[in-house]
């Protein structure tokens, strides 16, 4: 398939000659610097694109959010990265902001308000899940019409904010199989890298979370894992790797699976 170029406006150009996009896209740490989620995050890129939607990004003024520091203890390092970021987005006049990343999500959503915040934070699942309810987004229904899938919660979208049912919304209406795991929604299991234990060494104990969480999936046995978050990505990956399932199974993350689906 042909790659065709797109031009990404950046918000400090845009903001110099008088223009206001709508949406800041927060790409995120995993989404500049992680080699597999820049695809997920060029993947969403397309969507907007193709949907014509006004946005822009940060570029090279896009720092942490803060998370893996409050995670981690470190409380005056999140609040300097969190006041350094609220007070670029009061003077760029940003008013809502797409994440592509839970963590990012759950971040600007719930705890940026406690330090004077005030804007308007949509996931990206929600975006995707808006348009294709109001028929913007004409998805191929044959093109995963032979594709099992499987859904993976994460953490940061489902338990913390209830966001359950909009990505298994979007999944079905790519018109493959869709099948749960038997853990699903709130009593799915972590994949083990949340709480910045994706930064350290895991502790002792008989069993990986990632494992345990794959041998969930193994039960299913889908072609593909969805999923929904850079972390997530990493484990199920990886667990496909560890449990030997290469070849018979894939992680893709929805806004892939979308991109795919519109030929994007």
């Amino acid at each position: 398939m042909e790659t065709r170029k797109i031009e990404i406006p950046v918000i400090a150009e845009l903001f110099a000659r008088g223009e206001k996009p709508e949406y800041l896209f927060w790409v995120g740490c995993a989404g500049a610097y992680d080699d597999r989620y820049k695809k997920v995050a060029r993947a969403f890129t397309k969507i907007l694109v193709h949907l014509n939607v006004s946005f822009a990004v940060l570029g090279k003024e896009e720092t942490c959010t803060g998370d893996p520091a409050r995670r981690a203890g470190n409380e005056m390092l999140f609040q300097m990265q969190a006041l350094q970021n609220i007070e670029k987005f009061k003077a760029y006049e940003i008013k809502k902001v797409i994440t592509i990343c839970p963590h990012c999500y759950n971040t600007f959503k719930n705890e940026y308000p406690d330090l004077g915040a005030d804007f308007e934070v949509i996931s990206y699942i929600d975006i995707i899940n808006r348009y294709i309810d109001e028929g913007k987004l004409k998805v191929d229904t044959q093109k995963f019409a032979k594709t099992l899938i499987t859904y993976h919660d994460p953490c940061y979208l489902g338990r913390a904010n209830g966001i359950y049912e909009e990505p298994r919304a979007i999944l079905k209406k790519l018109g493959g199989n869709f099948v749960e795991m038997e853990r699903n929604r709130s009593f799915a299991l972590c994949c083990g890298a949340g709480g910045a234990q994706m930064f350290k060494e895991a502790e002792k104990g008989n069993k990986e979370v990632f494992l345990e969480r794959m041998e969930d999936v193994m039960q299913v046995n889908p072609d593909i894992i969805a999923t929904a978050c850079p972390f997530c990505m990493t484990m199920m990956t990886d667990g496909i790797k560890y449990k030997n399932q290469e070849g018979k199974m894939q992680n893709l993350d929805i806004a892939e699976l979308i991109a795919e689906s519109l030929n994007l």
